[in-house]
């Protein structure tokens, strides 16, 4: 950890919190991003009229309305790739803890946190800056602690223990997204024609990593991003954000605001549901801006199949008229490549697509 902590370091290490606590008036030339990258913050571009679709999970549980709700689920994941979900069953307590233990993790000196720093992606617990801190030709203003954290039993003493409360609020938020998880990869699993219990196997044995990010009040929001386009790996991600700041890519290549919903969660589809649905669901492609008021805090919880398992596009989905569009990947093929690749430059599923697709 010694030798990692020092070649950070080394690096010209500096958060964006340092920057925005040290009062900077402008962002360093390394966070500029070319004139097309850029957000546009206040144009009107017409794209936030998208109505995004919004999901009372808890109808679930109801056999009259189940069916209704898989429906809307299935257009929501055929459309955007994404959805938010009301009445999902975690406590306002629970997200409210799990967001000020955050904010207390962030607001440590970070000598202290720098002990967690590292640039190698399979790192079970690091703290670090931008978005691939060592290959990022721009770099993005966040700052982040990732951790693994299922089964939380194995990693929870690797998590910090200062402050004092996070490993216990950040556990029982784990806990309660896991369990999030399955319920929604059954319905998405129904949604397709699989069985309810499709991926039931590999999502108690798989991963989940939670990324805990802080997007510091920025002082020119115009020209930076918290988070450049990309799309995840795994099969979804449950997004916690304490404001507005995601976007996400429509069908037509616009960016649409994610609005800010009190007690809502964001679900969005990654690249390991693109590939079992076969092309049928796209992983949403989505970025982050910054902004200049105020900080903003996000939990993303990131599930995939197990490390070295291999994710396919599902047989009853093969078929004639459709053959399959996508290569296999595991989680550890796609660390592999944001090891040596810069996926602002290539998304990593796009290496999967067959040139039938």
């Amino acid at each position: 950890m010694e030798e990692t902590n020092k070649s950070v370091l080394d690096d010209c290490f500096t958060t964006a919190m340092a920057l925005t606590e040290s009062g900077v008036l402008r962002v360093p030339t390394r966070y500029i991003l070319p004139p097309s990258q850029r957000p546009m913050l206040g144009s009107s571009s017409g794209t936030d009229t998208i109505t995004l679709p919004v999901i009372d999970l808890s109808l679930l549980h109801d056999p009259l309305l189940r069916p209704c709700v898989i429906h809307e689920i299935e257009m929501a994941c055929k459309g955007f790739g994404f959805f938010q979900i009301i009445n999902h069953g975690i406590s306002s307590s629970v997200v409210k803890d799990a967001l000020d233990a955050a904010t207390r993790f962030f607001d440590l000196p970070v000598d202290e946190k720098i002990l967690l720093g590292s640039d190698n992606v399979h790192t079970p617990v690091r703290y670090g800056t931008s978005f691939n801190h060592s290959k990022d030709k721009v770099h993005y203003w966040r700052d982040f602690i990732k951790h693994y954290s299922h089964p939380l039993a194995k990693w929870i003493d690797l998590w910090p223990s200062n402050p004092p409360c996070y490993k216990e609020k950040v556990g029982k938020y784990a806990e309660a997204t896991h369990l999030l998880h399955k319920q929604l990869i059954e319905a998405i699993s129904e949604s397709l024609g699989l069985e309810r219990k499709y991926l039931e196997e590999e999502i108690e044995e798989g991963s989940q990593v939670m990324a805990v990010n802080c997007y510091p009040a920025c002082p020119e929001p115009d020209i930076a991003l918290g988070m450049p386009p990309h799309s995840d790996f795994g099969s979804l991600t449950i997004l916690l954000q304490s404001s507005k700041g995601l976007q996400i890519m429509d069908c037509n290549n616009n960016w649409v605001s994610v609005p800010y919903i009190e007690g809502a969660l964001i679900v969005q589809l990654g690249d390991q549901v693109e590939v079992m649905s076969n092309g049928i669901y796209k992983s949403v492609v989505h970025r982050v801006t910054v902004n200049k008021d105020f900080k903003r805090l996000s939990f993303a919880s990131l599930h995939s199949l197990p490390l070295h398992k291999k994710i396919s596009p599902a047989p009853q989905l093969v078929n004639e008229k459709k053959s399959a569009a996508y290569g296999e990947f595991s989680f550890n093929d796609f660390l592999e490549y944001i090891s040596s690749n810069d996926i602002t430059q290539q998304r990593f599923i796009d290496t999967l697509r067959k040139n039938n697709f």
